[in-house]
């Protein structure tokens, strides 16, 4: 066996083969540039203003546009507790500048503003003129207004209206549909102040607490409020009231579906989108 510090040509050719492996070896790299190919044509685009402490309304449009060629894109918009029609109104101010920033500068096709009891207070047209201060092309739609237009589509004019609000703003959403020339046959509604509680409403005990109110022979019964876990409960509602089930979210999703062209073979939420 060789002795590296015997033999000195070895201790030399030891130490320049490590010092070989160890030094970057240099490659002639070759830098090209091509030109991208963009896509001619895109799915139609949604934009959705979400209530900040809202965690229900996103859930249900993805649950809904999931296998549909549409792209949902979102921005929440700070609103103020307790609910009341004052601190709705406030939130309104920053309408404007949420729409913008979905998408900047980009063509958004359809921007849904997703708060039942804030389009009521503030009005529809002003919403919407505030949505296309940002987004001049763009369609509109809210729950309160996409509920009149699937009442109408259903040849309704007898409901019953259940809704998580204070008195006072169930009171408003009341007179809203009384204003459209509905008859409100039946009125509920569960007080909470709150927009992070009515979020936290159980389903399971909404669908009994839905199920046992007297709807006084309503043609449809219509539940109020974009954070209320509803949309699952809706077949299974309808089935047990024999009657037709509205939500907000159900409502806002197939207005949006309609308004882009794409309310095609959806199933599971209701006779509505029959």
């Amino acid at each position: 066996m060789f002795n590296s510090q015997k033999n000195p040509i070895l201790k030399w050719f030891i130490e320049w083969h490590s010092y070989f492996l160890s030094y970057p070896m240099s490659i002639n790299m070759n830098s090209k540039k091509i030109k991208a190919q963009f896509a001619k044509e895109t799915n139609p685009r949604v934009g959705l203003i979400v209530l900040s402490t809202d965690n229900m309304i996103e859930k249900d449009f993805s649950k809904v546009l999931s296998d549909k060629p549409v792209d949902l894109y979102v921005n929440r918009i700070k609103n103020y507790n307790p609910v009341t029609a004052e601190n709705l109104k406030k939130m309104s101010e920053n309408i404007t500048s949420v729409a913008d920033n979905i998408l900047p500068g980009e063509k958004v096709d359809c921007v849904v503003f997703g708060c039942t009891s804030g389009t009521i207070v503030s009005g529809f047209d002003n919403i919407k003129k505030k949505i296309n201060l940002a987004k001049p092309n763009a369609l509109v739609t809210a729950p309160s207004t996409a509920a009149l237009n699937a009442l109408k589509k259903k040849n309704i004019k007898r409901i019953s209206v259940v809704t998580p609000y204070i008195k006072s703003l169930n009171d408003d959403v009341v007179n809203f549909f009384k204003e459209n020339n509905f008859d409100i046959v039946s009125n509920t509604y569960f007080d909470i102040e709150s927009d992070v509680d009515i979020g936290k409403v159980d389903q399971n005990k909404l669908f009994e607490i839905l199920s046992e109110i007297d709807h006084n022979q309503a043609q449809a019964l219509f539940v109020s409020c974009t954070s209320l876990p509803v949309l699952n409960i809706i077949e299974k509602l309808e089935k047990k009231l024999n009657m037709i089930v509205l939500s907000s979210n159900q409502a806002l999703i197939w207005e949006t579906l309609e308004k882009i062209n794409e309310n095609k073979s959806v199933t599971g939420f209701g006779s509505l989108f029959n």
